[in-house]
């Protein structure tokens, strides 16, 4: 992999540079899960202002409901038809959970053009929230749905939401968090994860940003809220609520939150906290810094601190906590398109997953036989989760370590295990191998052939391959590299004996003897690009 380089701008102002292929490339990688051909090549026709609008604007696509898609029928509900409304079935919720992780997958696959699909997941790692823990699938789903409707909105509205929230209540376990004896975890994770976040211990308790008396101040705030698993909502249990006032620390300006005892009001005191810990000015740099790493890049420095962060934050806190100026300011400016931050990252496993099935126009199972969609969508958690990111399950509330374990971020995602993982998925998708240990067909299917007609000349090999490096890595391959990669495809052979070939395959595309024989260069040219080093970045 390449040296790191360091950016040439950290400008936040529009970016006015060239715009092509390349940079609408790094657009789509950043803001979706793969950027196919087709998508590239639409984006390109727009300005740089004009994507990233199409980006943020709002997504009409229909998502559906998880199905039930075992054999057997629950509860009266067939194959085929959805469980959301369906009472707790504890025999089933393990079913349940694989059925909402794939159909969120699914969706991940047929997104449109739209940042959406990457926002959820971006909420779902920074609300990080178990399955297992939660164990009722009904209210992941919930989860899921208020975090997809609500994930281009407003960032202090959402931060309401979750904490209220049914599954978060089960989570960390303010269902609990009672009068008599305050549960701490959700004060303690509404500060240090979900909003100011934790700054340097320079005292015992005294974090900067926040003293664990305040985490006990927020805990007393929020007692007496319970879920209600008829109906998947917060519950508020007056009794059960500390109705006295709650003085916070010098780090909030000594504040005091007044307490009541009934439920609008217990609503009005959460509107408190949140008042308070939004109107410090950190609260708007911890998920900006959060995003920066999501969309950009996991380093921030000084400069990036001063020059990127602290400005975003400032729009963040002018257009009261509304995502999508931050989110245009950030993807439009000179600083994201700079060359430092194009193909710095290593891919998450589920970009490499998805992006990858998307890119090379990997067939899934058919849509209207519902178990062989469903487990195509399953093998493919089944895999992220073999390369340590398992949907539905982050590691534990701060998500997963990539984005947060300093100093290696995204060089968590590969070790021994998980390249393996990695290459050996690749192998398997361009091999049409792909299967997971239940079933004993095939999941996806792949013909080398339609991939090769991306190409602006696919009867050409250097054009062929110049083609799939750029559809394929976010920077250029060296001219040894590329020497390689036609080594590799014709050893030994002149351009005109693949012209050949390709032209006979064209003139009969039925000839199955003509189509295997290109079919077969092609596959080992492509399994080739994929295990290099540079397929692994975005």
């Amino acid at each position: 992999m390449a040296q790191r380089l360091e950016p040439s701008s950290l400008s936040l102002s529009p970016y006015n540079g060239s715009w092509g292929f390349s940079q609408a490339a790094h657009l789509l990688r950043r803001a979706m899960f793969g950027a196919t051909v087709e998508d590239i090549t639409m984006v390109q026709a727009m300005t740089m202002s004009q994507a990233v609008d199409s980006l943020l604007a709002d997504d009409p696509t229909p998502i559906g409901s998880p199905l039930v898609w075992y054999h057997y029928d629950i509860n009266g509900v067939s194959q085929g038809q959805t469980w959301v409304d369906l009472p707790y079935d504890s025999g089933n919720d393990f079913n349940r959970n694989e059925s909402l992780a794939a159909w969120w997958l699914g969706l991940m696959l047929s997104q449109s053009i739209s940042i959406r699909e990457k926002m959820v997941l971006f909420w779902h790692n920074h609300f990080a929230c178990g399955a297992i823990t939660v164990d009722d699938a009904r209210y992941m789903y919930v989860q899921n749905m208020m975090l997809r409707n609500k994930a281009l909105g407003n960032y202090k509205s959402l931060v309401k939401s979750i904490t209220l929230d049914p599954a978060m209540l089960r989570y960390l376990s303010g269902n609990q968090n009672v009068r008599t004896a305050p549960n701490e975890n959700y004060g303690r994770e509404l500060q240090e994860l979900f909003s100011i976040g934790k700054g340097a211990e320079v005292a015992v308790g005294d974090y900067t940003t926040y003293t664990e008396a305040d985490v006990k101040a927020a805990a007393r705030v929020l007692t007496g809220w319970k879920d209600d698993s008829k109906t998947i909502t917060p519950v508020f249990t007056p009794a059960d609520h500390d109705s006295s006032d709650k003085q916070f620390s010098p780090r909030y300006g000594n504040q005091i939150i007044k307490g009541h005892s009934d439920k609008s009001g217990a609503a009005q005191e959460i509107d408190d906290l949140l008042t308070m810990i939004f109107a410090q000015q950190e609260t708007a740099k911890y998920i900006c810094r959060k995003l920066f790493r999501w969309f950009v890049d996991y380093v921030i420095d000084d400069a990036i601190e001063q020059q990127v962060i602290a400005p975003l934050a400032q729009t963040l806190i002018t257009n009261n906590f509304e995502m999508l100026p931050v989110l245009s300011q950030l993807l439009k400016s000179t600083m994201f398109y700079d060359a430092a931050f194009v193909g710095c990252v290593i891919k998450t496993p589920i970009d490499l997953i998805i992006g990858s099935i998307r890119v090379l126009d990997v067939v899934m199972p058919v849509k209207d036989v519902i178990i062989t969609q469903y487990y195509g969508w399953i093998g493919l958690r089944q895999t992220a989760a073999s390369q340590q990111m398992k949907i539905l399950e982050p590691p534990n509330v701060a998500g997963w370590p990539a984005y947060y374990q300093t100093p290696h971020f995204h060089e968590l995602w590969i070790n021994s295990a998980t390249l393996n993982s990695r290459i050996t998925f690749l192998d398997q998708i361009v091999t049409n191998k792909y299967s997971i240990a239940v079933q004993t067909y095939y999941l996806t299917s792949i013909d080398p052939t339609v991939f090769a007609k991306r190409s602006s000349d696919p009867s050409n090999p250097d054009t062929l391959i110049s083609d799939w490096a750029k559809f394929l890595f976010p920077n250029p391959l060296t001219a040894d590299q590329l020497t390689t990669l036609h080594n590799v495809f014709l050893p030994g052979l002149p351009n005109y004996e693949w012209t050949a070939e390709w032209s006979a395959f064209i003139n009969s595309p039925n000839d199955s003897a003509k189509k295997m024989a290109v079919s077969n260069k092609l596959t080992t040219l492509l399994k080739y690009m994929l295990e290099l080093a540079e397929y692994q970045l975005m």
